[in-house]
Parts: structure tokens; C-alpha cells; sequence
């Protein structure tokens, strides 16, 4: 269930307050580690679409909406937002579309917020008239709870002052009531009355203090019931078998009833999407696919591989569209193992503490336009100011360019798209796998498509593909309701240009690791940027 912002039932607004200020959550990690929000840019019909959405950081709870229309596409004259769950019979219903207000300096940008009743995968659909038209994208957004944090001192203390004002005033008015409610104006209570009314104020006390354990037993059972509702993501365990075998096993530590270990769905053609990074330097990066051999349980005969401390990141998709990120970490010896094969790539870069100040400073000055030289000669640009503001949509622009310098003519899908993005940061707390439509798992975005495509038969075929794709087709999956079939990727075209939807979610150092094909080549460059602190309006 969900309502927009200016619909919220007022019956409700007491226990909404309640449980607001009782649980004060951190940031979610879910889809991505410690990289909440979504960032996703796609093509609503004829209009071009840069889609940021903030989810909750509490369930119920409001999702912060920006969009942008590009400016060189048709007008936009309003756009309606509505959020629906991405699946079963609920996402056959959606609720009342919400306005979104038009900024009256830059027409172009609108903002909203919804209201976000449950945790699991919702979608936020977009309905967009302008001077082509209508159009629809959805984008989903994947919304839990994901921890718990003590009420700030300050507030206790208010709080806590507060009460202790009302028990003394209570306690005072029951002695006052018992010893002078029945006396005649100006008379003196007598020693009997005076007796009767500490008798009272006793009384009151005990009765206080009993009110006082009884509501926090209640507020105690309040929190735990809601605290089965947190976030709890699934762990993976990594070890080394025999015959260099990398075997991860998956657990559930009890969230939801329904979340299952067995139920992921091909994202890109794979499972689960893994990347192995060597820390503390980042020097070394795998973007691997296991296969999963039994329920919870995936393996992978491992390449050649420097021994290391390695982070792993094993991003997989649930059949609700649910995404998560199961982190782990693995100490490998020199492994001398199988060639990289398939859609498997391999990146290596100095290590990040050779940025001037450290792993934990960033660079002093802005670098624009830095070049990664990688190993056949050919070259990767990225267009954007290494220094940016953290918690501010960016466009992350990136060029491969051939051994003389010039685009590269021979580009390739890679996966069915024409790039793979992962952002780290340098402490491991941030960790996102990003497309060129945005964070969103493609998995996802195909269902709410479907969706639209229902809605809409009569749309532009990309209506609801993402701007940097060429098509739906071209995902490399198969779209469900459709009869669209994966496509020949060696076939296919792509451009020597690719750009990631995405934001630093904090301040800090970080590295991007960029992947491009050309021919049967991998690329993979990485890039080191800062984020400052966020702007403030």
C-alpha cells in the first residue's frame, strides 16, 4: 500500500510520529553497500529522463523525488508519479499518480515525495505529457529499513525532563485534590485531611511508577516487533576448495518470511555478478560469474590470481526484483589458474594509496579529463572533474579511444551494454555495480517495461529502455511477456562513449573501475575522484 505525500490518512499522523522518532535509521545497504539512493536515466516515450530518487530511511516513510528533462529533447509540460509495488497482484493497481511540482526558475526540473508503506521491490512509475505526447518509465526502487540507532542525548534529556515535570505534577495534584477539594473557602485542612492526602501522593507515586515500567515494557515490545522488519541481508561465506574452486555459500538470517536463497533470476545473462578486489590499495580488480550448483550455493574455477586480501561483491536478484549486494572477504595465495574466459575481465592499476595524501585524502587539486592507459595501447578518458560534491546526480562520461588516438571503431556490447561501472570507496563502506541506465538491476527494469508495454502497446518500442542502450533486446535478456530473444553481441553496435547515472553517497576518496569492449576485449580502467561534502541549499 502507498500514498503520495499530501494524502497521508491523519489518523495515522500519532503512530507515524512514534515510530519516526523511536527509530532514526542509518543508511540502508541493500542493492548497494552504503549507496542508497537510485540513480537512472531513461527515455519516457519521446522525453529523456534523469530520475534520482531518495528512498526512506525508515519504513513507512516518505521517498525523495528529482527529475530532470533534458533540455534538448521535446518540452515537458508536468509529470505524474505513482509507487506501485514491482510485483504481484498489488502492481496490477496502482494508486492515484501524484503530481510532481515544476521549479519555476528551471522548467525542466521537477520534484516530489511518496510515501513508501512496505519494505521490498516497489517501482515509481512516471507518466510524462509534453509536446509529443504522452510517455511512461518506471524506475524501481528497492525500499527497507536496514538498522536501528539509539534516541540522541539531547532529545532524551527533553524528553526525560518532560516526564519526570509530568509525574511530579500529577503527584501533586492528587495530594492537592485529596486534602482541599472538599474544604469551605479559607479553611485550614486538618491533620486527618493532611494524612489522607500523603495516603494519596503515595498512591500516585506507586500508580506512576507502575504506568512508567508498564509503557516501557509496551515501547520495548513496540521496538522488537519492528525490529523483525529490519533489513537483514544475506551473508555469504567464501572459501577455497580444491582444483582453485571458489565456493560461496549463501545464508538468510531471518528478515522476511519470504525471501528465499533459490530464487534469483538471470541479470545480464548471469546469476550473480562478482567482483574480487584486492585491498587495501584497489590495485587489482576480477569481474567474475559464478554458477549456482545447489540452493544458496555458487562456485567458480578460479583465473590466475596475485595473492591478496581480496573483498568480494556478489551482486544477484531475486525473483520479486529485490536486489542485493552479499559482501565477504577471502586471503588468496598465487593462484596459477584457468585463462578468463566468457564475459569474465580482469583490471590492474596503481595502487590508490599513491594518490597524493594518502588512501584517506583526496587530491588537492581538480583533474579533468584523466587518461588510464591500458595494456594493447588503446586509451580510456573520463570527461568529468575528478573532485565532485557527494549526494549530487552526475552524469559519469567515459571514451575509449584506439591505439592512435582516435574513438575506437570496433566497440562492442559487453553483456548488452555498452559499459559496467563500479564505485568503492577507499574504507570498503561504499561499494555500487552501475549501468548506463543507472543503479537499477536490469532484471528489474525489464519487469516494470513489461509492465508499461501493457499499459502503452502503442508507445515507441524504447519507451521504456534506457537512453544509453540501444534497445530493450540489446540488454542480453529476454524481456518477460515479449518475444524478444537475446541478441548477437558480437553484431551489435555500440558507442565508443559511455555515461553512469550516480552520485557519491559520502564524502571521500574513491575508485571507479570502468569496463568497455572492443573486438573480443575487455577493458577495464580505473579512475580515482574525491567527493566533498555535500551542497546545502
Amino acid at each position: 500500500m502507498a500514498f503520495s505525500a499530501s494524502n497521508w490518512p491523519g489518523r495515522s499522523t500519532l503512530w507515524m510520529f512514534v515510530v519516526t522518532a523511536a527509530f532514526v535509521l542509518s543508511v540502508p545497504a541493500r542493492a548497494h553497500v552504503g549507496s542508497p539512493d537510485v540513480y537512472a536515466e531513461g527515455n519516457a516515450g519521446p522525453y529523456r529522463l534523469f530520475v534520482t530518487v531518495r528512498p526512506p530511511l525508515v519504513i513507512p516513510g516518505v521517498a525523495e523525488i528529482e527529475v530532470r528533462a533534458e533540455s534538448n529533447m521535446p518540452t515537458v509540460s508536468e509529470i505524474a508519479m505513482a509507487p506501485i509495488p514491482l510485483t504481484g497482484e498489488a502492481s496490477k493497481h496502482p494508486p492515484v499518480a501524484d503530481q510532481m511540482k515544476q521549479s519555476a526558475q528551471d522548467k525542466q526540473f521537477f520534484t516530489g515525495a511518496l510515501w513508501i508503506m512496505a519494505s521490498g521491490s516497489w517501482q515509481v512509475r512516471f507518466t510524462v505529457n509534453g509536446s509529443q505526447g504522452k510517455g511512461l518509465l518506471s524506475i524501481p526502487v528497492p525500499a527497507t529499513s536496514s538498522s536501528t540507532r539509539g534516541m540522541q542525548p539531547g532529545l532524551g534529556i527533553l524528553l526525560g525532563g518532560l516526564g519526570l515535570l509530568l509525574v511530579v505534577g500529577v503527584i501533586g495534584i492528587v495530594g492537592a485534590a485529596a486534602r482541599d477539594a472538599q474544604l469551605p473557602a479559607g479553611a485550614v485542612a486538618s491533620r486527618q485531611a493532611v494524612t489522607r492526602s500523603k495516603i494519596a501522593m503515595g498512591s500516585a507515586l506507586v500508580g506512576m511508577i507502575a504506568a512508567v515500567w508498564f509503557g516501557n515494557a509496551w515501547w520495548k515490545g513496540e521496538a522488537d516487533s519492528y525490529a523483525k522488519y529490519v533489513y537483514k541481508p544475506l551473508t555469504m561465506q567464501a572459501t577455497l576448495g580444491p582444483n582453485q574452486v571458489l565456493d560461496l555459500k549463501i545464508e538468510d538470517p531471518g528478515w522476511l518470511k519470504s525471501r528465499k536463497i533459490d530464487d534469483f533470476v538471470l541479470d545480464h545473462d548471469h546469476l550473480m555478478h562478482l567482483y574480487l578486489i584486492r585491498k587495501p590499495g584497489m590495485d587489482i580488480v576480477y569481474h567474475l560469474h559464478p554458477d549456482q550448483v545447489a540452493p544458496g550455493e555458487f562456485q567458480l574455477t578460479l583465473p590466475s590470481i596475485p595473492t591478496g586480501d581480496y573483498s568480494l561483491y556478489a551482486d544477484v536478484v531475486h525473483a520479486t526484483g529485490f536486489p542485493e549486494t552479499l559482501v565477504a572477504q577471502i586471503a588468496l595465495p598465487e593462484i596459477a589458474g584457468r585463462p578468463l574466459a566468457g564475459d569474465d575481465a580482469k583490471g590492474t592499476a596503481q595502487p590508490l594509496s599513491s594518490l597524493a595524501g594518502g588512501p584517506n585524502i583526496c587530491p588537492a587539486n581538480p583533474i579533468a579529463g584523466p587518461q588510464f592507459h591500458l595494456p594493447d595501447g588503446y586509451t580510456m578518458i573520463w570527461s568529468n572533474a575528478a573532485i565532485l560534491p557527494a549526494k549530487t546526480p552526475q552524469i559519469f562520461e567515459f571514451s575509449l579511444l584506439d591505439a592512435t588516438g582516435k574513438p575506437a571503431s570496433d566497440m562492442a556490447l559487453y553483456m548488452g551494454m555498452p559499459g559496467h561501472a563500479a564505485f568503492v570507496k577507499d574504507d570498503s563502506t561504499v561499494f555500487a555495480h552501475v549501468h548506463p541506465s543507472g543503479t537499477a538491476s536490469m532484471a528489474a527494469l525489464m519487469m516494470a517495461a513489461a509492465q508499461n508495454q501493457a499499459i502503452q502497446p502503442n508507445a515507441q518500442p524504447n519507451s521504456d529502455s534506457m537512453a544509453a542502450m540501444p534497445s530493450m533486446a540489446s540488454s542480453g535478456m529476454t524481456m518477460p511477456g515479449t518475444n524478444n530473444s537475446k541478441i548477437d553481441e558480437s553484431a551489435a553496435k555500440a558507442p565508443n562513449t559511455v555515461g553512469f547515472p550516480y552520485g557519491f553517497p559520502t564524502p571521500g576518496a574513491y575508485r571507479i573501475f570502468v569496463q568497455m569492449k572492443h573486438g573480443q576485449t575487455v577493458e577495464t580502467a580505473a579512475f580515482d575522484a574525491c567527493a566533498t561534502a555535500a551542497k546545502t541549499n
